[in-house]
C-alpha cells in the first residue's frame, strides 16, 4: 500500500518522475499550499522498491507491506 500525506508535498514530483513502475502520476487537484501532489495510478504496479518513499524531501510517502506485516503480526 502507497500512503500519501499531501498535505506534507511541496510538489517536487520525484517520487513520480523516478518511480521504476510509473506507479504514480500527479494529481489535477491541488493541496492547502498550492502544490499538486502525487496519486497513486496503478497500485498494482507496485513492486514495493520504496523508491518514492526514500526519495521523497518532505516524508510525504510511506509504502506498507501488507504482507510482511501479516508475517509479523
Amino acid at each position: 500500500m502507497i500512503y500519501i500525506d499531501e498535505e506534507f508535498c511541496k510538489g517536487c514530483r520525484i517520487c513520480s518522475e523516478f518511480c521504476p513502475t510509473g506507479v504514480l502520476g500527479v494529481s489535477t487537484t491541488l493541496n492547502s499550499k498550492g502544490y499538486y501532489p502525487p496519486v497513486v495510478e496503478q497500485a498494482y504496479e507496485c513492486h514495493g522498491c520504496r523508491l518514492c518513499e526514500l526519495l521523497c524531501p518532505e516524508f510525504a510517502i510511506f509504502i506498507v507491506n501488507e504482507w510482511l506485516d501479516e508475517q509479523a503480526g
